[in-house]
């Protein structure tokens, strides 16, 4: 069993940035691949970003390329999300979770286990 935990939302301007954090606990997750999704109010769970369990390989949605940043410090059992340039279509609760599959990231249904998630509200 992994518990996630995510912080570091909150409230910004657009043009800002933020960093989330995934922690997990419970049993180390440094053989499980990461991922982030975001779900907007009305919207379906889209994905974000994901990271291999070795963190060598990185994923981002078309969406996203270029302003958020995945990474994984397995020392600390953590994975962050770095969003930089953030815009109010970015606004969110933002979800990490894990899986010990090696391919579909994509896809919500990939992942095991999830957390609670952390709200993330970009202003115009």
């Amino acid at each position: 069993q992994v518990q996630l935990v995510e912080s570091g939302g909150g409230l910004v301007q657009a043009g800002g940035s933020l960093r989330l954090s995934c922690s997990a606990s419970g049993r180390t997750f440094s053989s499980y691949a990461v991922g982030w999704f975001r779900q907007a109010p009305g919207k379906e769970r889209e994905f974000v970003a994901a990271i291999s369990w070795s963190g060598s390989s990185t994923y981002y949605a078309d969406s996203v390329k270029g302003r958020f940043t995945i990474s994984r410090d397995s020392a600390v059992n953590a994975v962050y999300l770095q969003m930089y340039i953030l815009k109010p279509e970015d606004t969110a609760v933002y979800y990490c979770a894990t899986t010990t599959l090696g391919s579909g990231y994509g896809l919500p249904r990939t992942y095991n286990y999830w957390g609670q998630g952390t709200q993330v509200t970009v202003s115009s």
